[in-house]
């Protein structure tokens, strides 16, 4: 029989109060506790890629968290933005921004794009991934019941693949569906067994 198990050598630290980040690493069964520091600086260079930022703002919070870490703990930090174009999409400060992010996103695809760091004492993984996803031409009317109904005002790009508005509005989706919601844990599998196959130094 396989053993699909991770035989962790460190103690996990998942640097993220979003319930959906919980539940997906959760998916994976390697056990971990939740660890957030407050006012973390995310400001990127505005000359900066736009593919590159999440990946960059996952860094600075990783660098954050070495200033606090045991040297048996390895601390996963992410950050996940919505790209349509050349506009980066965070999260929506009232439902009039969310209601202008979602007019945009209708009818058109954009990118989601996470950008995660695993971070030792001694080493430092960092990666992004990039899903394609693609709306249908949203109603104002739908529009306007999602974001009254469901306040996706802790959402990047003010909406939650997995609740309604995912529901009645994706019609493709090319890359992993689980980074859209905000973690790219097939991806994280594979660097967390990258990390424990490799040899400390």
């Amino acid at each position: 029989m396989v053993n699909s198990k991770i035989n962790m050598k460190w103690k996990i630290i998942l640097a993220s109060n979003s319930p959906r980040r919980k539940q997906l690493l959760a998916g994976l069964d390697i056990p971990f506790e939740v660890r957030v520091l407050q006012n973390i600086d995310e400001s990127y260079p505005h000359n900066l890629p736009v593919s590159e930022i999440a990946e960059f703002i996952s860094l600075k919070k990783a660098s954050a968290y070495l200033q606090t870490m045991s040297p048996d703990e390895l601390v996963i930090t992410a950050d996940t933005i919505v790209i349509l174009g050349q506009e980066v999409m965070g999260k929506p400060h009232d439902e009039t921004e969310a209601k202008r992010m979602l007019g945009a996103l209708s009818g058109q695809t954009h990118q989601v794009t996470t950008g995660v760091t695993l971070s030792t004492h001694n080493r430092q993984l960092s990666f992004s991934v990039t899903t394609d996803v693609t709306f249908k031409e949203l109603s104002a009317d739908e529009i306007d019941y999602y974001v009254s109904t469901y306040r996706p005002m802790d959402k990047a790009g003010a909406y939650g693949i997995q609740e309604w508005i995912g529901y009645i509005g994706v019609t493709a989706l090319q890359g992993s569906y689980f980074n859209v919601m905000g973690l790219p844990v097939q991806r994280i599998y594979e660097a967390l067994r990258t990390f424990c196959e490799t040899p400390n130094k």
